[in-house]
C-alpha cells in the first residue's frame, strides 16, 4: 500500500506497518532547499522539515524548535535562512547548522533538531529507513 503525504490540515489516516509513506517527489526538492510536510511519526501526525543538501542527500527533522517547542517556519512551509545558509527559528532566532541540524547559536545552543528517518526510492522521499 502506498500513500502520499502533504499539507493535510491535520487529517491523517492511520497507517499500517507495511505502508509506504511518500513525503514528496525528489524533483520537488532542489539542492539546498527546505520543505515542510506532515507525516505519521510514532503514531502521531507530526510537522516535518525536509532538507536536500547541495550534494542531493535528503534529511528530515521534526519541525519543532528544541528551545520552546514551537514550529521553525514563520508561515507554513516558509523558513528563514541566515546569510551562511543555516536554518533560523522564526520565533527566538535559534540557528541550526545544515545538514547536521545542530543548534549553533541562540537559546538552545548545543541542542539538535529531532531527526526522522527518510530515504529516497523510485524518485520519492519516503518516511522510514530504506529496507
Amino acid at each position: 500500500m502506498r500513500r502520499s503525504i502533504g499539507r493535510t490540515g491535520g487529517a491523517v489516516v492511520s497507517s499500517s506497518l507495511n505502508e509506504v509513506v511518500a513525503l514528496a517527489p525528489l524533483d520537488a526538492l532542489p539542492p539546498d532547499s527546505l520543505h515542510a510536510c506532515d507525516a505519521p511519526v510514532d503514531g502521531e501526525n507530526e510537522p516535518l522539515i525536509l532538507y536536500r543538501d547541495p550534494q542531493g542527500e535528503v534529511r528530515a527533522w521534526r519541525n519543532v524548535c528544541p528551545h520552546a517547542g514551537r514550529r521553525l517556519d514563520f508561515a507554513p512551509g516558509r523558513f528563514l535562512r541566515s546569510k551562511a545558509g543555516e536554518l533560523v527559528c522564526a520565533v527566538h532566532g535559534a540557528t541550526f547548522a545544515l545538514p547536521q541540524g545542530n543548534c549553533v547559536a541562540g537559546p538552545c545552543r548545543g541542542d539538535c533538531l529531532r531527526a526522522v528517518p527518510v530515504h529516497v526510492a523510485e524518485g520519492e522521499v519516503r518516511l522510514g529507513d530504506a529496507g
